[in-house]
């Protein structure tokens, strides 16, 4: 019986490995117990991440660009006083009751990574701070347009300053960490 037992706990494993890429979903798996005659059981296994239940990342877009203009404000995320950039990622997402990280480097670890080949409007661009040689994420944005062109609206102490939509040009693809997906909805787009 503990033999079983043992490799009902290695099948879950497995699976739970399995399918890590989808870390922001509460996973169900059905263990198979056949070999001990009982009836199947039910886990539910929580993957940390970020949980965005059923918000659509466009919903997300297009709430973000309503906030565009709003002024940049380090260490804010409040629109009256204005957004650092992850104070911005906070806000939108806070918005439809969608727990983030506070700040940017607060991202590194949560999403799966994707390609920038294979990016869509929603996913996550991660930056260095202004400083590229320091290759830690200080910064951040939301993808609004992918294709031809990728576009990310952000919260930017540059020129802009402010929430601005910016197209991902050399200077930023200097600055660029990587592309995280926290909506698991656009790995079922276009299959």
């Amino acid at each position: 019986m503990a033999k079983i037992t043992i490799l009902n706990i290695c099948l879950l494993v497995l699976y739970v490995n399995a399918y890590a890429g989808s870390k922001n979903e509460y996973l169900q798996t059905t263990v198979d117990t056949s070999l001990t005659g009982s009836s199947a059981t039910l886990t539910k296994v929580r993957q940390s991440g970020i949980v965005t239940g059923n918000t659509r990342p466009s919903e997300l877009i297009r709430f973000s660009q309503t906030l565009k203009g709003i002024a940049y404000k380090y260490g804010s995320a409040d629109p009256k006083k204005g957004f650092d950039c992850s104070g911005f990622i906070t806000y939108v997402f806070n918005h439809f009751k969608i727990d983030v990280p506070r700040t940017s480097a607060g991202f590194t670890d949560q999403g799966r990574e994707v390609p920038l080949s294979a990016v869509r409007p929603g996913d996550l661009i991660l930056f260095t701070g202004t400083d590229s040689k320091i290759r830690k994420v200080g910064h951040m944005g939301i993808i609004t347009q992918s294709g031809e062109q990728i576009v990310f609206i952000h919260s930017t102490s540059g020129k802009a300053y402010g929430v601005t939509e910016t197209t991902l040009n050399t200077y930023y693809m200097g600055r660029f960490v990587k592309v995280i997906r926290v909506f698991n909805s656009l790995d079922q787009e276009g299959k």
